[in-house]
């Protein structure tokens, strides 16, 4: 009896062992989960993030890894859909097993994945591309954003910054088309807000639905008032066929739009036409090596691919993240990266900085104004 009942307890020991080890790590690995879109319209901001993502964990992996342990990405297809962004985030934390989640897309995906899935599963997201108040939120008043980190800016930000560049030329006749969705609602109620603290309100609003390039109402209701300025709160697609409508229309505004936009892949969509359109920007300029995250993200890309501000964004949430593995030690749980990241206070990335708490999930509040100028090049 008194063997048995050694070898049970041996065998029990075993078993909460095995049950004690964090779901995603082994001894010799680390899986890390991605839901982006890779299709559709917006596939290729998708694409750029994946590449650069990859590219950098081959470069983690090649110098050792975290504590010896090697970085793999599971990377699922949204579309930028939320239906799908949500079944994906599911099947990423439930039959994927990941770690943790990194690198999301979109205002109305990325919340409904936060509120019905890894917010409930307590699994942190590093990083997506949004601006929305929702996800901003203190914890301490929302627990699933608990579990989100940003590392952008937030788009209040960035349309204080357009309205305030704006209002300072004198432009008193400001409309705003935004996208049907979380993303666009979120931008128009920034631009909204800015106006209000100038006196000001949008001389007109109209609105395009998410993946698609019906512009024409849009283009009747906002051409009525010929307005100065309008800011687009749209993705490259709709904002190339919205600006070719209304120059038709013989309209020729200040056009102004967010850094979702992507202003390599809008000076691909329109070419020439480009010209003129401002852009407000939540990274580090790409085409400066002076910066160095971005010396080091030039020197990643190598011959992979050509730099953007889709890539940067990429490289700095992937930073974040593995910067947080590496503070959370040899025996990575995911509320020791929950408090890794928390502890980056002000954290210098390499001339970009991002700043957490247990009640802040901010990450930064850099904006830059950009236009793109003569050959499709985008000017400081």
């Amino acid at each position: 009896m008194g063997i048995a009942k050694a070898l049970l307890l041996c065998f029990l020991g075993w078993l909460g062992g095995v049950a004690a080890a964090e779901v995603g790590v082994t001894d010799n690995s680390i899986l890390i989960g991605m839901t982006a879109p890779f299709s559709g319209p917006s596939g290729a901001y998708g694409l750029d993030m994946k590449m650069v993502i990859n590219a950098f964990f081959r470069q983690v992996n090649d110098a050792g890894g975290i504590h010896g342990r090697r970085l793999e990405l599971r990377a699922l297809d949204d579309g930028y859909e939320t239906d799908r962004t949500v079944a994906n985030t599911r099947a990423l934390i439930n039959q994927e097993k990941v770690f943790a989640l990194l690198a999301s897309y979109g205002s109305s995906p990325t919340t409904a994945a936060m509120n019905e899935v890894f917010g409930v599963a307590k699994v942190p997201l590093v990083g997506t591309i949004s601006g929305t108040d929702s996800i901003r939120q203190s914890p301490r008043d929302h627990p699933n954003n608990r579990y989100m980190f940003n590392v952008r800016a937030s788009y209040a930000n960035e349309t204080e910054a357009i309205v305030n560049q704006l209002v300072s030329l004198g432009f008193k006749n400001i409309a705003v088309l935004y996208q049907n969705d979380g993303f666009g609602k979120s931008g128009l109620d920034g631009v909204v807000a800015a106006l209000r603290k100038h006196n000001q309100v949008p001389s007109a609003i109209a609105t395009v639905e998410r993946n698609s390039v019906e512009v024409s109402q849009a283009v009747q209701d906002i051409a009525k008032v010929s307005p100065q300025a309008v800011i687009m709160v749209t993705l490259y697609k709709p904002t190339a066929a919205f600006v070719r409508a209304m120059r038709k229309a013989n309209q020729k505004p200040q056009f102004m739009t967010l850094s979702p936009v992507g202003a390599d892949l809008l000076v691909q969509e329109l070419g020439d036409e480009a010209r003129g359109i401002g852009i407000s920007q939540v990274m580090p300029y790409p085409w400066n090596d002076t910066t160095p995250m971005i010396r080091e993200y030039q020197k990643l890309l190598d011959r992979q691919g050509k730099s953007s501000y889709y890539g940067v964004e990429a490289y700095a949430m992937a930073k974040v993240l593995v910067e947080a593995l590496r503070k959370a030690g040899k025996d990575p749980t995911r509320e020791k990266l929950i408090s890794s990241l928390e502890g980056m206070h002000n954290y210098d990335l390499g001339g970009y900085r991002v700043s957490y708490s247990a009640n802040d999930r901010l990450g930064s509040r850099f904006v830059d104004l950009t236009v793109i100028g003569s050959g499709g090049r985008v000017l400081r």
